[in-house]
């Protein structure tokens, strides 16, 4: 079982699947959502997430979904029903991230000019399933 949740700790949550990977994520979206210049999400299967403390706030934008905590505002989950077999959450927001490192960069295509990367990872211009 692999738990996280919010800052504050009024949202919770429980995954009972294994990851599928963790990647870096470098769209506009995101970095709007997160106030982040990148976030990483780690990818579980539909279906997979359980709300176990709290109900997270759900926004609808641009035909996707995002869920943050309704108390402190922490990022909590993102759903593209494009890729309909697969939801992502935010890796930090896991208990223990350390476990789920990213093994790529996605959208860098949108990357920040001023956010470099050198960590050597494999870089894809956008997300492909």
């Amino acid at each position: 079982m692999i738990t996280g949740g919010c800052l504050c700790g009024a949202t919770r949550y429980e995954i009972d699947a294994k990851p599928r990977f963790t990647s870096y994520c470098h769209c506009e979206d995101c970095r709007r959502a997160s106030g982040a210049p990148v976030v990483a999400w780690t990818f579980f299967p539909v279906g997979s997430l359980e709300w176990t403390r709290g109900q997270p706030k759900l926004l609808k934008f641009a035909g996707r979904e995002r869920t943050f905590c309704p108390e402190c505002g922490t990022p909590l989950s993102f759903f593209d029903p494009s890729f309909p077999s697969e939801y992502e959450v935010t890796t930090c927001s896991l208990d223990d991230p350390a476990l789920l490192p990213p093994r790529d960069h996605t959208w860098v295509e949108d990357q920040l000019p001023w956010f470099e990367i050198a960590d050597g990872l494999p870089r894809h211009a956008r997300y492909t399933e």
